[in-house]
């Protein structure tokens, strides 16, 4: 069961760093070039993301694996913020987080897992 969780949490790392990372240093880049680099970045995002789904979808039912992947996204997406491109957190971005929480118990309160 934490298989996919960890698949998920690799693929996340990737997947910020290629949506966001290009932010920060290569503003002067040509557009092309920072999309050709965030392609090749999101392919490794995909290479754990798939068997992440795949993998956890034998334990959990699709809306909880998408509710487990969007905590991810946010805790990953959190630290990112805070280490690389130091974005101090917010009021907001708690709250926003607190929401996610609230999706976690009411998606798994009630739904059965696949097993």
């Amino acid at each position: 069961m934490f298989k996919p969780i960890g698949l998920l949490l690799i693929s996340n790392i990737f997947m910020t760093i290629a949506w966001y990372g290009h932010l920060k240093n290569m503003a002067t880049k040509p557009l092309w070039i920072v999309i050709l680099i965030s392609w090749g970045i999101a392919f490794f995002e995909y290479c754990f993301q798939v068997p992440g789904n795949r993998i956890g979808h034998q334990y959990f039912s699709l809306p909880q694996l998408k509710v487990i992947q969007e905590v991810i996204t946010m805790t990953v997406f959190a630290i990112f913020c805070l280490t690389y491109m130091k974005v101090p957190l917010t009021k907001n971005f708690l709250y926003a987080s607190l929401c996610l929480i609230m999706a976690v118990f009411f998606i798994f309160r009630d739904l059965p897992t696949n097993n």
